[in-house]
């Protein structure tokens, strides 16, 4: 098994199973990737695309071809000496439906169910319609309603024995003691019989085995046709469409230990912890040990066995404990790697949005993130911070919105706090309650007060989560939480300060140790846990899911993991942060790409060109909306689309607009337009001001659809068009530059770079579904068989194999030095001359090997009009790197090609080293670059 150099993400679904991925596997070998990092494989609710709605954790996904095709799939990586790192969903289970056999059995047992403590549910709400029961917010109308219109009907498993309600693909198992009603229903004396026996479930102190052969005898009973028919009959008396049926059924589910209802009561009455606002995603209690068990027994035996190779935990911040887990499972893998020969490690990576200032914790036992920071930073790199005020002073003058992200921020968890995630702040707010009155000198203070002062503090909180422990808040967690009570005062009236001061003490502020054991204690614990996990999914659908889509001064800075308010920052921040990552996380995952991403990498990096030619964009931006204008309409709400929505549009085309399409290509431009109008109306609704998911205004999403359409396909805007793809074309070769660089600075700054499926080509793909659409494996395979003349991959460089080409032939490079990248310290290169603002150049060193990485940043001006993504030598002037004194007079091999270079007097030219791409690595290694797959 080769050592962890690189990974590959694969999206697995109905139509990318094992068996195709495993066709694929020589392929990925010869680009150099050491390891699969695979979307979640278990059983996944069917038909899923994404694998994160878990209905079983037991086996492997049948539709991914089940445990027999995984099996191949790893024997075919280990004879290529690659791995497999698996995506594990810890936080949530899919729930709804039919598929979840623990969620069905909660619904049918209520807290009797062993299950019942696997799902993180407040069975003791202080609603009464709630006491006791599980909602089930699935209906598409009001209950009453719904059983009117007769669309929730009891339904009979007549080979199992049992009964339940059935609501479209909902299936509501009914409790055991309740079928002693409906069998006494049907005429017919053993059915009668029976009922006596499930009406003696009510009392018996240990119902759930007795249930079972109950059931069982009445499957034996229903093969009898007549006694089929009898109890058949006896159901249709539920039918609710009638005055009688519609008071019987209604009777029969007020028995059952749910309450089904609107899906629109979630919002407010959830009683059970969601992934996000996610009626159909349950969270889990992985805390438990029974759950974790369960939950982790099949990823368990795979490890065992040697066919898993690495841990991805998806949304670690869900967790009620994230270090607790980690550390758990830290151990756990352990004892598992160290029962199989010549293993020491499996590396763990968590999913966990870094804000700023912030680090991943260093005693949680894992490896690293999955590298949203790391876009983050080489984002930053990218943007020239003298666009800022020019395009600030356009997004203003243009929308009449703030250019403060913060605000905007702070505006949509006001918005979600009191909107989609009201029931889980109702659940804090109401534990702070019982804190509150636990304690004689804090029972006076009110609910309403509590909710004030508890909406602001998450409003102002600048991170997703704190990590409290029994001993309280860390060092680490406190200047957050501190930030967030300042904040809180700045809007709160001064009489409310003292509150504040309270909810500091109770949310980590002492040590639970201090507080006395028992009630208080446990309440205590209680409320801090779900306060914590309830700032992280505010985070997310604030930030991510509503303030990225409402607020675009550069869209480019809008990406899940970044922190939109800051514009740019120069080198040496990159550098600070390579060299905390060498020193804390070496192997941390390095991603510009995922399958969450807002937009591809390259859609990214193209759009950050706008910022170095904010004057000419700006100019541009008037003029087209001028010309546009025809194709607005005026609604009763205003223009559609809204000046910010179309500013939006502007910056997306100019961004994903393939670089070979013309806009008179007809067949070309719809299948574009079709991709922008999904786009489209996902931004709409996720900005949740003129339209919603939850309520959709068709009007203004027609009217969008209608303005995106006449700009994109008809004849009526095809000048506009024409400058359009004119200026997207204009700022491509930049781009291009951009992203040849990201991909570069992934492959070679400390971590293991992640490369997501099929963007080793140009990926100017949006947001989810369009980043997940099918790979062509097969033009990237043929690709890597042509001629590599870097000459003829310049000047063909729409294509894509330039970029494939510089991953290749860095990752064949890794393979062959691994503890270079793996072990070796970074070292930041000085740079002088005209030019040295446009130049990042940083140093690799090991047990004397070196390499040296150069590469162009805001190039944009010294490409001027040049069609190729290449810079004139002779315009670098004197711009040169202050090289190690350790490398001077030591020649040095450039890995893409070119005459080798010699630093002297501890420096060396950027003509000279950039000589044939905006990019450079000289090594002094004994590898040798002739072959970029050894």
């Amino acid at each position: 098994m080769k050592a962890l150099t690189s990974t590959l993400r694969l999206q697995f679904h109905r139509d990318f199973t094992l068996n195709d991925a495993a066709a694929l596997v020589p392929y990925f070998a010869r680009l150099g990737i050491s390891h699969v990092y695979a979307s979640p494989l278990l059983t996944a609710r069917p038909g899923s695309m994404h694998g994160y709605d878990v209905i079983d954790p037991t086996r492997i996904n049948p539709e991914l071809g089940g445990e027999t095709a995984l099996r191949a799939f790893i024997d075919t990586l280990h004879e290529h000496g690659m791995g497999l790192i698996l995506d594990i969903v810890s936080n949530h289970m899919a729930v709804g439906g039919r598929g979840n056999a623990w969620w069905l059995d909660v619904l049918e047992w209520g807290q009797r169910s062993p299950y019942a403590k696997f799902f993180d549910i407040e069975w003791h709400s202080p609603d009464p319609l709630l006491e006791g029961l599980l909602l089930v917010p699935v209906l598409g109308v009001d209950y009453g309603e719904a059983l009117l219109d007769g669309q929730i009907k009891i339904k009979l498993e007549v080979d199992h024995g049992q009964l339940y309600a059935e609501y479209y693909e909902h299936c509501f198992p009914l409790t055991p003691p309740s079928y002693g009603e409906l069998l006494r229903g049907a005429d017919e004396p053993r059915l009668r019989t029976l009922a006596q026996h499930f009406d003696a479930l009510r009392t018996e102190p240990a119902p759930y085995t007795t249930a079972v052969q109950l059931r069982s005898e009445l499957a034996t009973l229903l093969k009898d046709p007549e006694v089929c028919a009898a109890l058949g009959t006896s159901l249709q008396t539920y039918d609710s469409t009638t005055e009688e049926g519609f008071r019987r059924l209604h009777n029969l589910l007020e028995r059952q230990h749910y309450r089904v209802a609107s899906w629109r009561t979630a919002a407010d009455d959830i009683n059970w912890r969601r992934f996000f606002d996610i009626n159909e995603l349950g969270g889990l209690r992985v805390e438990r040990p029974a759950v974790f068990e369960e939950t982790h027994a099949k990823v368990f035996e795979l490890i065992r066995e040697g066919l898993v190779d690495g841990l991805r935990i998806d949304h670690v911040d869900g967790l009620a404990n994230p270090r607790g887990y980690c550390r758990r499972l830290r151990r756990r893998v352990d004892r598992l790697v160290a029962s199989r020969s010549g293993e020491t490690h499996l590396p763990i990576y968590v999913e966990k949005i870094l804000g700023a200032g912030e680090q991943l914790r260093g005693d949680w036992g894992v490896d690293g993130t999955t590298g949203y920071e790391f876009m983050n930073q080489v984002s930053l790199l990218q943007h020239d911070p003298a666009g800022e005020s020019v395009l600030s002073q356009l997004w203003s003058e243009t929308t009449e919105r703030t250019t403060d992200f913060l605000e905007e921020a702070r505006q949509a968890r006001q918005l979600v706090l009191t909107g989609p995630l009201a029931g889980d702040f109702e659940t804090v707010a109401q534990a702070l309650l019982v804190v509150a009155r636990s304690d004689l000198m804090t029972r006076d203070i009110t609910l309403g007060a509590i909710r004030r002062a508890l909406l602001e503090l998450i409003v102002h909180f600048p991170v997703y989560r704190t990590y409290v422990s029994a001993c309280g808040r860390s060092a680490e967690d406190e200047p957050f939480f501190q930030q967030a009570l300042e904040g809180a005062r700045n809007s709160l009236n001064e009489g409310e300060w003292p509150l504040l001061e309270h909810l500091s003490r109770w949310l980590g502020g002492e040590n639970l140790h201090d507080v006395p054991r028992g009630a208080a204690r446990k309440a205590r614990r209680y409320a801090c846990t779900r306060f914590q996990q309830l700032t992280s999914p505010a985070a997310a659908k604030a930030v991510e899911d509503t303030a990225c889509y409402r607020s675009a001064v550069m869209l480019s800075r809008n990406d899940v993991g970044f922190d939109p308010q800051l514009f740019s920052e120069p080198p040496a921040n990159f550098h600070a942060a390579c060299q905390a990552r060498a020193q804390r996380f070496p192997r941390n995952l390095l991603t510009t790409a995922t399958h969450d991403h807002k937009r591809g990498e390259d859609t990214r990096a193209r759009m950050a060109v706008i910022s170095e030619r904010a004057e000419w964009f700006a100019e541009a931006v008037r003029r087209w909306r001028d010309e546009a204008a025809p194709l607005r309409q005026e609604l009763a709400d205003g223009p559609a689309p809204s000046a910010a929505d179309e500013l939006i549009l502007i910056q997306t085309l100019l961004g994903s607009w393939p670089l070979d399409l013309a806009p008179d290509d007809s067949s070309g431009m719809k299948e574009y337009c079709e991709r922008i109008l999904k786009w489209q109306e996902k931004a709409l609704r996720e900005a949740k001001l003129r339209t919603s998911w939850t309520d959709p205004n068709e009007a203004y999403e027609s009217a969008c659809r209608a303005y995106t359409e006449a700009l994109l396909i008809t004849e009526e805007a095809k000048s506009l068009r024409l400058e359009i793809a004119a200026a997207a074309d204009h700022i491509a070769p930049a781009g291009a530059l951009n992203s040849l660089v990201q991909t570069l600075l992934r492959l070679t700054t400390p971590g293991i770079p992640d490369l997501y499926q099929g963007a080793e080509f140009w990926d100017f793909s949006l947001v989810d579904p369009d980043n997940r659409r099918p790979v062509d494996f097969a033009s990237r395979d043929h690709a890597l068989d042509e001629a590599d003349d870097v000459t003829e991959l310049i000047a063909r460089w729409h294509d894509g194999r330039i970029k494939q080409w510089i991953i290749s032939r860095t990752l064949a490079f890794r393979q062959a030095c691994p503890a270079l990248f793996t072990a070796g310290s970074y070292v930041p290169l000085e740079v002088e001359g005209d030019q040295a603002e446009r130049v990042l150049a940083f140093a690799r060193e090991h047990a004397g090997d070196w390499l040296v990485v150069v590469v162009a940043r805001l190039g944009a001006p010294l490409l001027g009009d040049a069609t190729t993504p290449t810079i004139n030598p002779a315009r670098w002037g004197n711009t040169r790197i202050r090289m190690p004194q350790a490398l001077d007079g030591r020649a040095l091999t450039p890995l893409f090609g070119g005459i080798e270079c010699v630093s002297e007097q501890a420096s060396l030219g950027m003509a000279l080293a950039l000589e044939s791409l905006p990019l450079a690595i000289f090594h002094t290694t004994a590898y040798q670059s002739g072959d970029s797959r050894p």
